[in-house]
Protein backbone atom coordinates (compact mmCIF):
# COMPACT_ATOMS: atom_id res chain seq x y z
CA UNK A 1 0.00 0.00 0.00
CA UNK A 2 1.52 3.75 -1.32
CA UNK A 3 2.02 6.30 1.56
CA UNK A 4 -0.46 9.21 0.68
CA UNK A 5 0.81 12.52 1.56
CA UNK A 6 -2.03 14.82 3.33
CA UNK A 7 -1.51 18.30 2.68
CA UNK A 8 -2.68 20.90 4.79
CA UNK A 9 -5.21 23.87 3.63
CA UNK A 10 -1.99 26.14 3.24
CA UNK A 11 -0.82 23.77 0.35
CA UNK A 12 -3.82 23.15 -0.92
CA UNK A 13 -5.22 27.12 -1.37
CA UNK A 14 -2.09 28.13 -2.56
CA UNK A 15 -1.45 24.94 -4.97
CA UNK A 16 2.57 24.94 -3.25
CA UNK A 17 4.25 23.73 -0.04
CA UNK A 18 4.20 25.08 3.57
CA UNK A 19 7.40 27.59 3.98
CA UNK A 20 10.64 27.02 6.15
CA UNK A 21 12.19 29.37 8.41
CA UNK A 22 14.30 29.71 5.58
CA UNK A 23 11.98 30.64 3.35
CA UNK A 24 10.16 32.77 5.21
CA UNK A 25 13.45 34.66 5.91
CA UNK A 26 14.27 34.92 2.42
CA UNK A 27 10.85 36.39 1.80
CA UNK A 28 11.16 38.87 4.17
CA UNK A 29 15.09 39.69 3.35
CA UNK A 30 14.29 40.06 -0.14
CA UNK A 31 11.08 41.90 0.44
CA UNK A 32 12.38 44.41 2.69
CA UNK A 33 15.86 45.35 0.28
CA UNK A 34 13.08 45.91 -2.79
CA UNK A 35 11.28 48.26 -0.21
CA UNK A 36 14.07 50.38 0.72
CA UNK A 37 15.99 50.56 -2.29
CA UNK A 38 13.25 51.01 -4.52
CA UNK A 39 10.12 52.41 -2.83
CA UNK A 40 10.16 55.38 -5.49
CA UNK A 41 9.61 52.56 -8.59
CA UNK A 42 8.00 49.33 -6.74
CA UNK A 43 5.43 47.62 -4.60
CA UNK A 44 6.58 44.19 -3.52
CA UNK A 45 3.27 42.28 -2.26
CA UNK A 46 4.23 38.88 -0.62
CA UNK A 47 1.66 35.84 -1.28
CA UNK A 48 -0.41 37.60 -2.91
CA UNK A 49 -2.53 35.32 -5.52
CA UNK A 50 -2.45 36.52 -9.24
CA UNK A 51 -4.89 35.46 -11.86
CA UNK A 52 -3.48 32.49 -14.30
CA UNK A 53 -4.27 31.86 -17.64
CA UNK A 54 -5.23 28.32 -16.83
CA UNK A 55 -7.91 29.86 -14.45
CA UNK A 56 -6.17 28.86 -11.48
CA UNK A 57 -4.67 31.30 -9.17
CA UNK A 58 -1.07 31.62 -8.98
CA UNK A 59 0.62 32.46 -5.83
CA UNK A 60 4.78 34.07 -6.16
CA UNK A 61 6.48 34.27 -2.45
CA UNK A 62 6.66 37.87 -3.87
CA UNK A 63 5.06 39.81 -6.32
CA UNK A 64 6.50 43.21 -7.82
CA UNK A 65 4.07 45.64 -9.17
CA UNK A 66 4.81 49.11 -10.13
CA UNK A 67 4.90 51.67 -7.50
CA UNK A 68 1.26 52.02 -6.05
CA UNK A 69 -1.04 53.72 -3.70
CA UNK A 70 -3.38 51.37 -1.29
CA UNK A 71 -7.17 51.49 -0.73
CA UNK A 72 -7.22 50.58 2.56
CA UNK A 73 -11.08 50.68 2.20
CA UNK A 74 -11.02 48.01 -1.02
CA UNK A 75 -8.94 44.59 -0.23
CA UNK A 76 -8.89 41.66 -3.53
CA UNK A 77 -8.29 38.51 -2.69
CA UNK A 78 -7.46 37.65 -6.34
CA UNK A 79 -5.12 40.04 -8.69
CA UNK A 80 -5.81 40.21 -11.80
CA UNK A 81 -3.78 42.79 -13.11
CA UNK A 82 -0.08 40.97 -13.34
CA UNK A 83 3.12 42.09 -11.78
CA UNK A 84 6.36 43.27 -13.43
CA UNK A 85 7.93 40.41 -12.01
CA UNK A 86 7.77 37.18 -9.74
CA UNK A 87 9.88 35.53 -6.84
CA UNK A 88 9.39 31.87 -6.20
CA UNK A 89 11.38 30.28 -3.13
CA UNK A 90 12.67 26.70 -3.15
CA UNK A 91 10.68 25.26 -0.20
CA UNK A 92 12.54 22.00 1.41
CA UNK A 93 9.57 19.72 0.38
CA UNK A 94 8.99 21.47 -2.92
CA UNK A 95 10.48 19.94 -6.41
CA UNK A 96 11.70 22.46 -8.78
CA UNK A 97 9.37 20.95 -11.19
CA UNK A 98 6.85 22.89 -9.68
CA UNK A 99 7.58 26.25 -9.84
CA UNK A 100 9.24 25.90 -13.52
CA UNK A 101 5.77 24.71 -14.28
CA UNK A 102 4.40 27.86 -13.25
CA UNK A 103 7.37 29.67 -15.58
CA UNK A 104 5.16 29.70 -18.77
CA UNK A 105 2.20 31.10 -16.99
CA UNK A 106 3.73 33.85 -15.42
CA UNK A 107 5.43 34.84 -18.98
CA UNK A 108 2.32 34.25 -20.80
CA UNK A 109 0.46 36.80 -18.52
CA UNK A 110 3.81 39.32 -19.38
CA UNK A 111 5.44 39.56 -16.06
CA UNK A 112 9.40 40.09 -17.24
CA UNK A 113 11.10 39.16 -14.93
CA UNK A 114 11.04 35.19 -12.91
CA UNK A 115 13.47 34.96 -9.86
CA UNK A 116 13.85 31.63 -8.63
CA UNK A 117 15.72 31.26 -5.26
CA UNK A 118 17.75 28.24 -4.28
CA UNK A 119 18.12 28.69 -0.24
CA UNK A 120 20.58 25.90 0.64
CA UNK A 121 23.60 27.00 -2.99
CA UNK A 122 22.72 30.34 -1.92
CA UNK A 123 21.43 31.03 -5.30
CA UNK A 124 19.73 33.04 -7.36
CA UNK A 125 18.36 32.40 -10.99
CA UNK A 126 16.80 35.40 -12.66
CA UNK A 127 14.73 34.57 -15.66
CA UNK A 128 13.47 36.87 -18.68
CA UNK A 129 11.19 34.32 -20.58
CA UNK A 130 10.91 30.78 -20.18
CA UNK A 131 14.99 29.96 -21.39
CA UNK A 132 16.84 33.25 -21.32
CA UNK A 133 18.10 33.52 -17.39
CA UNK A 134 21.20 34.88 -15.31
CA UNK A 135 22.46 32.94 -12.15
CA UNK A 136 23.86 34.68 -9.39
CA UNK A 137 25.49 32.61 -6.63
CA UNK A 138 28.05 33.76 -3.81
CA UNK A 139 28.91 37.23 -3.37
CA UNK A 140 27.45 38.16 -7.29
CA UNK A 141 25.15 41.57 -6.96
CA UNK A 142 21.72 40.55 -8.32
CA UNK A 143 20.85 42.13 -11.43
CA UNK A 144 17.53 42.04 -12.75
CA UNK A 145 18.30 43.73 -16.47
CA UNK A 146 14.37 44.02 -17.01
CA UNK A 147 13.05 45.73 -13.58
CA UNK A 148 16.41 47.63 -13.20
CA UNK A 149 16.85 46.24 -10.01
CA UNK A 150 20.37 45.32 -8.12
CA UNK A 151 20.96 43.65 -4.91
CA UNK A 152 23.89 42.10 -3.00
CA UNK A 153 23.08 38.48 -2.42
CA UNK A 154 24.74 38.69 0.90
CA UNK A 155 21.93 40.98 2.03
CA UNK A 156 19.44 38.43 0.33
CA UNK A 157 20.68 35.81 2.50
CA UNK A 158 22.04 37.12 5.56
Amino acid sequence: MEAVALKSDYEIERGKPMPSKLHAALEINIGSLIRVNYRDQYRAFTELTIQLPSGKGGTPDIAIYPKMELDWQNDEVKVKEPPLGVIEIFSPTQGSLEIMERKPQYFALGVKSMWIVNPPFKSVYVYYNEYEFDTFINDDILEDKQLGISLPLKEIFS
